[in-house]
């Protein structure tokens, strides 16, 4: 059995519905897949005496489960007030407009075409329902729209997509792009090392206790697979789906079509910096 310990990010284990830090609990979505891993992480977020709550990510429209999360919080004796979203993905953000009906909530999102409400996200906003003090850091690379949410005083950051609990993600061109999401994962080691942040609440699989050392996992790994596109180019193999034959060979086959989203981003990072 391996040492959780010794895995990038000191993941908690197996992943379950509750209580992760103080101020953040976990509702998982009942959508296990290769690319989803457990399920999609639900997140209510609240200050521990307030009775507002605000949730990240509803989830996919699977109506039990959008039940479930509003029944979690009310057994809390917490009401739903604000919703929102990491990014458009269906896994994350399909069932918005039904949670909304739910809760009479509003969806604030960076991208205008998935809110619900005139309110949207930017850079640097602080959320502040029920007295939480939550930052919106932009992190676009695993889609243009994608966000974290940094919870200063749990020293935590949710990461949606853009950092997981288990495996690493997907920079989905076209509109993923890697020099975007090298910049992203730069911003969240600055958290880590100048905010302090340690805890890692992704969109799926378990909780990162180390986030300083995911992050820095997650740079060598992408630093890593781009030499080996490069090289894979060098000897020939001129597609995209030559290059993935070749450089994940090693990866599960239902697996690939994801891997040859994040290999066209590298072929096109390579070709902007004039490396191929």
């Amino acid at each position: 059995m391996t040492n959780a310990a010794a895995l990038p990010g000191q993941p908690r284990g197996s992943v379950v519905s509750g209580p992760a830090t103080p101020r953040a609990v976990n509702v998982l979505a009942p959508n296990p897949s290769a690319m989803t891993l457990d399920g999609t992480n639900t997140w209510i977020v609240s200050e521990p005496d307030s009775d507002l709550a605000v949730v990240i990510d509803p989830g996919p429209l699977d109506d039990a489960h959008l039940q479930h999360v509003v029944a979690t919080a009310e057994e809390a004796g917490k009401r739903i007030a604000l919703t929102l979203l990491t990014h458009g993905h269906s896994d994350h953000a399909e069932g918005a407009g039904r949670f909304a009906e739910l809760t009479g909530t509003k969806v604030r999102a960076l991208d205008p075409a998935l809110r619900l409400g005139d309110e949207g996200l930017s850079a640097g906003q602080v959320i502040t329902t029920g007295g939480l003090e939550m930052r919106v850091v932009p992190t676009p690379g695993h889609t243009a729209d994608s966000l974290c949410f940094h919870l200063p005083a749990d020293r935590a950051v949710l990461t949606g997509d853009t950092v997981l609990g288990r495996g690493t993600t997907v920079v989905a061109h076209p509109d993923g792009r890697l020099g975007d999401y090298l910049d992203s994962l730069r911003r969240l080691r600055s958290l880590t090392v100048d905010d302090g942040v340690h805890t890692v609440l992704p969109g799926h699989g378990p909780v990162l206790d180390d986030a300083q050392g995911v992050v820095e996992f997650y740079l060598a790994h992408r630093a890593n697979r781009l030499a080996q596109v490069e090289t894979a180019v060098e000897n020939g193999h001129g597609s995209a789906a030559e290059v993935v034959a070749h450089v994940y060979a090693d990866v599960d086959r239902s697996l690939w079509p994801a891997a040859e989203l994040s290999v066209r981003a590298q072929l096109e990072y390579l070709r902007e910096h004039g490396l191929i």
